[in-house]
């Protein structure tokens, strides 16, 4: 579980989102970063179980995202995240892929899996994918655990079906996302409790068919 002093410490982050705070209370930083860590360290032998994939041995510190934003490109200048970002798959941080995410934000935590923005050619995969084998597709996003838990975040959808797919074809509304990923907003409660990993495991498990699905689209 995570301590309740890790989510204070990102509150506090999110009021005073400056390098002299942040200098001053580095020691709470240190202090809420080793606690996510410990967590994770909990979480990857269950995920392994679940994802071949993804070994058990996994350094904890190759899942735990940086806090530090990259400003250069970005309107907002603030120098920090207000949460702890947490990648798990196959390869980490060697570039994109499908996999899993944790974010941890008082207010706005959520689990989600799948593949975030593809590049082009993945997403060409993809599609091919969906549209070849609609069926296993839809007996995983159908399958009544994955629908009760995860859906599909629309935002990021074209709004004309995609050049050669039909848009009448019943499942269009797939075919015309950019970005497939499943999210499930969590309470900052939950995760105060032990039971929090067995439950994340559960989510993960029910995300796992997604994944090795999007895996096996792009890897022909």
């Amino acid at each position: 579980m995570i301590k309740a002093s890790t989510f204070a410490f990102l509150k506090d982050i999110a009021r005073n989102n400056n390098r002299e705070w942040f200098a001053e209370h580095k020691p709470a930083y240190e202090q809420a970063k080793e606690d996510v860590l410990a967590f994770v360290k909990k979480l990857i032998p269950e995920i392994a179980k679940t994802d071949p994939l993804l070994s058990a041995d996994t350094d904890p510190k190759k899942c735990v995202l940086r806090i530090y934003r990259d400003v250069r490109f970005s309107k907002n200048k603030d120098p920090y995240k207000i949460n702890f970002g947490i990648w798990f798959s196959s390869r980490t941080k060697v570039g994109p892929e499908p996999g899993y995410y944790l974010h941890l934000e008082p207010g706005n935590s959520f689990i989600a899996g799948g593949y975030w923005m593809p590049e082009s050619a993945h997403l060409k995969l993809i599609r091919q994918e969906i549209d070849y084998n609609i069926s296993d597709f839809l007996e995983i996003v159908k399958e009544k655990n994955f629908s009760e838990h995860f859906s599909f975040s629309m935002e990021n959808s074209l709004k004309n079906a995609p050049k050669g797919y039909d848009p009448e074809d019943p499942n269009i509304a797939y075919l015309k996302l950019k970005s497939f990923e499943v999210i499930k907003n969590l309470k900052d409660e939950e995760f105060f409790k032990p039971e929090i990993v067995n439950k994340l495991k559960k989510y993960f498990e029910t995300i796992y068919p997604l994944v090795a699905f999007l895996r096996n689209a792009i890897e022909q």
